[in-house]
Protein backbone atom coordinates (compact mmCIF):
# COMPACT_ATOMS: atom_id res chain seq x y z
CA UNK A 1 0.00 0.00 0.00
CA UNK A 2 1.27 3.73 -0.84
CA UNK A 3 0.86 6.41 1.17
CA UNK A 4 0.77 9.55 -0.25
CA UNK A 5 0.76 12.87 1.71
CA UNK A 6 1.01 16.30 0.99
CA UNK A 7 0.17 19.88 2.52
CA UNK A 8 0.62 23.33 2.13
CA UNK A 9 -0.15 26.82 3.94
CA UNK A 10 -2.89 28.91 2.65
CA UNK A 11 -3.55 32.63 3.17
CA UNK A 12 -6.90 32.37 3.94
CA UNK A 13 -9.27 31.60 7.02
CA UNK A 14 -10.42 27.58 7.20
CA UNK A 15 -13.87 28.40 6.56
CA UNK A 16 -12.28 30.34 2.94
CA UNK A 17 -10.39 27.18 2.32
CA UNK A 18 -13.41 25.30 2.96
CA UNK A 19 -15.57 27.10 0.98
CA UNK A 20 -13.37 25.78 -2.14
CA UNK A 21 -12.78 22.29 -1.25
CA UNK A 22 -16.58 21.05 0.20
CA UNK A 23 -17.36 21.47 -3.49
CA UNK A 24 -16.45 17.71 -5.00
CA UNK A 25 -17.45 18.99 -8.26
CA UNK A 26 -14.72 21.47 -8.80
CA UNK A 27 -11.89 19.44 -7.73
CA UNK A 28 -11.37 18.67 -11.25
CA UNK A 29 -10.26 22.65 -10.98
CA UNK A 30 -7.56 22.33 -9.09
CA UNK A 31 -6.39 18.71 -9.63
CA UNK A 32 -4.42 18.00 -12.88
CA UNK A 33 -4.92 14.57 -12.63
CA UNK A 34 -8.77 14.53 -12.12
CA UNK A 35 -10.64 14.72 -15.73
CA UNK A 36 -14.34 14.71 -14.48
CA UNK A 37 -16.62 13.55 -11.69
CA UNK A 38 -20.26 12.05 -12.07
CA UNK A 39 -21.70 11.74 -9.23
CA UNK A 40 -23.56 8.17 -8.43
CA UNK A 41 -25.98 9.32 -5.41
CA UNK A 42 -28.18 12.02 -5.28
CA UNK A 43 -26.31 13.16 -2.48
CA UNK A 44 -23.52 16.06 -3.32
CA UNK A 45 -21.76 16.62 -0.43
CA UNK A 46 -21.73 14.50 3.44
CA UNK A 47 -21.12 10.86 4.38
CA UNK A 48 -22.77 9.01 1.64
CA UNK A 49 -22.20 10.67 -1.49
CA UNK A 50 -20.90 8.79 -4.41
CA UNK A 51 -19.06 9.58 -7.43
CA UNK A 52 -16.70 8.36 -10.22
CA UNK A 53 -13.77 10.79 -11.06
CA UNK A 54 -12.27 10.04 -14.57
CA UNK A 55 -8.76 10.02 -13.53
CA UNK A 56 -5.24 10.46 -16.08
CA UNK A 57 -1.53 10.41 -15.08
CA UNK A 58 0.35 10.50 -18.06
CA UNK A 59 -0.94 7.55 -20.64
CA UNK A 60 -2.91 5.93 -17.46
CA UNK A 61 -6.93 7.06 -17.65
CA UNK A 62 -9.27 4.90 -15.20
CA UNK A 63 -12.04 6.03 -13.02
CA UNK A 64 -11.70 5.97 -9.58
CA UNK A 65 -14.90 5.07 -7.52
CA UNK A 66 -15.14 6.79 -4.31
CA UNK A 67 -17.61 7.26 -1.52
CA UNK A 68 -17.56 9.97 1.12
CA UNK A 69 -17.31 8.09 4.67
CA UNK A 70 -16.21 11.16 6.61
CA UNK A 71 -17.52 14.93 6.38
CA UNK A 72 -16.74 17.52 9.21
CA UNK A 73 -18.29 21.05 8.10
CA UNK A 74 -14.93 23.40 7.56
CA UNK A 75 -12.35 20.64 8.87
CA UNK A 76 -12.53 17.17 7.18
CA UNK A 77 -13.47 14.99 4.09
CA UNK A 78 -13.16 11.63 4.29
CA UNK A 79 -13.10 8.97 1.40
CA UNK A 80 -12.82 5.13 0.64
CA UNK A 81 -11.39 4.42 -3.13
CA UNK A 82 -13.78 1.23 -4.05
CA UNK A 83 -12.49 0.97 -8.01
CA UNK A 84 -9.62 -0.26 -10.10
CA UNK A 85 -7.08 1.63 -7.08
CA UNK A 86 -8.44 1.15 -3.46
CA UNK A 87 -7.39 2.60 -0.37
CA UNK A 88 -8.74 5.92 1.66
CA UNK A 89 -7.88 8.88 1.77
CA UNK A 90 -8.68 12.04 3.57
CA UNK A 91 -8.44 16.44 3.14
CA UNK A 92 -8.04 18.28 6.23
CA UNK A 93 -8.29 21.95 6.88
CA UNK A 94 -6.96 23.33 10.13
CA UNK A 95 -5.89 26.60 11.41
CA UNK A 96 -2.12 27.74 10.60
CA UNK A 97 -0.52 31.32 12.62
CA UNK A 98 -2.13 34.43 11.02
CA UNK A 99 -5.44 33.25 10.26
CA UNK A 100 -3.91 31.33 7.86
CA UNK A 101 -4.64 27.64 7.31
CA UNK A 102 -2.84 24.27 6.79
CA UNK A 103 -4.32 21.73 3.83
CA UNK A 104 -3.14 18.15 3.97
CA UNK A 105 -3.98 15.32 1.89
CA UNK A 106 -3.47 12.07 2.72
CA UNK A 107 -4.11 8.84 1.15
CA UNK A 108 -3.49 4.94 1.14
CA UNK A 109 -3.53 3.55 -1.83
CA UNK A 110 -3.08 -0.07 -3.13
CA UNK A 111 -2.57 -0.05 -6.83
CA UNK A 112 -4.44 -3.04 -8.65
CA UNK A 113 -1.37 -6.14 -10.68
CA UNK A 114 -1.56 -4.24 -13.70
CA UNK A 115 -0.45 -1.29 -12.55
CA UNK A 116 2.45 -3.22 -11.08
CA UNK A 117 1.09 -4.14 -7.49
CA UNK A 118 3.14 -2.99 -4.73
CA UNK A 119 6.05 -1.94 -7.21
CA UNK A 120 3.67 0.17 -8.96
CA UNK A 121 2.50 1.14 -5.59
CA UNK A 122 5.62 2.72 -4.66
CA UNK A 123 6.72 3.99 -8.29
CA UNK A 124 3.17 5.41 -8.43
CA UNK A 125 3.11 6.88 -5.07
CA UNK A 126 5.78 9.04 -5.89
CA UNK A 127 4.36 10.29 -9.19
CA UNK A 128 1.34 10.68 -7.57
CA UNK A 129 3.03 12.98 -4.30
CA UNK A 130 4.99 15.14 -7.37
CA UNK A 131 1.43 16.01 -8.93
CA UNK A 132 -1.06 16.67 -5.23
CA UNK A 133 2.26 19.09 -4.93
CA UNK A 134 1.15 21.01 -8.02
CA UNK A 135 -2.42 20.37 -7.61
CA UNK A 136 -2.10 22.14 -4.02
CA UNK A 137 -0.10 24.97 -5.65
CA UNK A 138 -3.25 25.56 -8.15
CA UNK A 139 -5.85 25.40 -5.20
CA UNK A 140 -3.74 27.29 -3.00
CA UNK A 141 -3.91 30.20 -5.94
CA UNK A 142 -7.22 29.75 -6.42
CA UNK A 143 -8.17 30.51 -2.66
CA UNK A 144 -5.92 33.06 -2.58
CA UNK A 145 -7.14 35.11 -5.47
CA UNK A 146 -10.49 35.00 -3.70
CA UNK A 147 -12.86 32.40 -5.57
CA UNK A 148 -14.14 31.12 -2.50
Amino acid sequence: MARVRVSTIIDAAPAVVWDEVRHIDRHVDWMADADSIRFTSRRRSGVGTTFDCRTKVGPIRLTDRMEITDWRDGKLIGVVHVGLVTGSGRFTVTRARGGRSRFTWDERLKFPWWLGGPVGGVVGGRIMRRIWKRNLRVLKALVESGRG
